[in-house]
């Protein structure tokens, strides 16, 4: 108990999550048998981070950085409008389908969120669109990025507990498309209630050809990424190196709009975000050795099976757990410390590991929205000026169809694992 309290405390205080978690996990091993304990600590730190595959999330990030730096952002967002742009709420469609195309680049729903706060929701404001409605739709499309692949979350998923990475690649791209086509449709279904505008014309196929035409190197990009994966061709470390390649050469020698001066701003950016999820990862290990030793998944484990032992009641005990955590915690954090408590209950209801993941991915996902502390309503918030509350309002329909395709995907284990299953991650 003494370690969950220092632990919630210093975040009371307002302590980084970080070193919350390191502070935490130092009094768990004072508590075990003083100060002699302490010693074990910096081999853990070590061993959390001296995972291979942990080098592709400084890759991707930095590729994504790159990729948005040089303007694709934009060439995306023209084509997801000349596609659905002619429909009532076309640029609420077009909001969605591009964070479908931008999922394939970052895989961060706040890049996503902060890039189309500044540019789509006052785009969307300007044709009548409410702000706070406008918001909410790119928070509902912004969790599409870390669920179609690439996505950090599943790197730290795949690495921290031994699942392969491709799999889940593969398991996370058709949640991510449901995503999209089901909040499409709540926009469809809210159409007239919100009195969402209706486009001038719609774009001829001469537009479409020409925008698409100026697409393609960025449509590339995760064609490269997951098809170098899905193919068993190379790593995911390989392919994130492969897409930094790519991304540079696109920027240099097909844009020519990419500066040293860019590329060092990017490089910094990068190295913070990396820093911050690798300062959560290092200290967690310390933490996580400490529950290990005092076997508190096996209790935990016991506790909830001792409720019920229906693999559904177990599944929906573990979705509401992260759910509700999810909404006062970082959600790398919360992976990281939860993930070793819950997986044991996951394995003895007899659920495959890459279903499992994508279980764990998608919920944590869809915590990214949820207040008091969802990372992407302060993005938009704090971008565009409108209230987290007015979001929040706004949100709940997207919010309540993305929590039933989680349920859906949880259930139904043959459309979690159809693609991991097709392409050899799964049996």
């Amino acid at each position: 108990m003494i370690v969950a309290a220092v632990f919630v405390l210093l975040i009371l205080f307002g302590m980084p999550i970080g070193f919350a978690i390191g502070l935490a996990g130092v009094t768990g091993l004072i508590s075990m048998g003083g100060m002699n304990f302490l010693a074990i600590g910096p081999s853990k730190i070590f061993n959390g981070l001296n995972i291979f595959p942990f080098l592709a999330m400084p890759f991707f990030i930095l590729a994504g950085e790159v990729m948005n730096g040089i303007g694709i952002t934009d060439r995306l967002v023209k084509l997801a409008q000349v596609l659905v742009g002619r429909f009532r709420g076309g640029l609420a469609h077009t909001n969605m389908l591009a964070s479908v195309f931008f999922a394939g680049l970052t895989g961060s729903a706040t890049a996503d969120a902060a890039a189309f706060g500044r540019t789509l929701v006052p785009a969307m404001v300007k044709e009548g669109y409410r702000r706070d409605y406008a918001c909410a739709v790119t928070a509902a499309g912004s969790i599409i990025g870390p669920t179609i692949p690439p996505s950090g979350l599943m790197v730290v998923y795949g690495s921290l507990m031994g699942v392969s990475i491709g799999g889940l690649f593969a398991a996370g791209i058709l949640p991510g498309l449901v995503i999209c086509i089901v909040c499409m449709a709540v926009i469809v279904i809210g159409g007239k209630r919100e009195n969402l505008p209706k486009a001038a014309r719609g774009a001829s196929l001469r537009e479409v050809l020409d925008t698409f035409r100026s697409s393609i190197t960025a449509l590339l990009m995760p064609i490269i990424i997951l098809g170098g994966i899905l193919g068993g061709i190379v790593t995911p470390t390989e392919a994130a190196s492969i897409a930094v390649a790519y991304a540079l050469f696109i920027g240099v020698f097909v844009y020519r709009s990419l500066t040293l001066k860019d590329f060092y701003r990017m490089l910094v950016r990068t190295a913070r975000i990396t820093g911050v999820i690798f300062v959560i990862i290092a200290f967690a290990g310390i933490l996580g050795w400490w529950m290990s030793f005092e076997r508190i998944p096996q209790a935990i484990a016991g506790a909830v099976l001792g409720i019920s032992s229906n693999p559904m009641a177990v599944i929906a005990i573990i979705i509401c757990v992260l759910l509700v955590v999810g909404m006062v915690m970082d959600i790398t954090a919360i992976l990281i410390i939860l993930a070793p408590v819950l997986v044991p209950l996951t394995e003895q209801i007899g659920l495959e590991p890459i279903h499992a993941g994508i279980i764990f991915v998608l919920a944590l996902n869809i915590s990214l929205m949820t207040p008091p502390v969802g990372a992407c309503l302060f993005v938009l918030s704090s971008v565009t000026g409108e209230k987290l509350e007015r979001i929040s309002v706004k949100l709940a329909p997207f919010l309540i169809a993305e929590i039933a395709i989680l349920f859906l995907f949880a259930f139904w284990e043959d459309a979690a694992l159809y693609l991991p299953r097709a392409f050899g991650f799964a049996q």
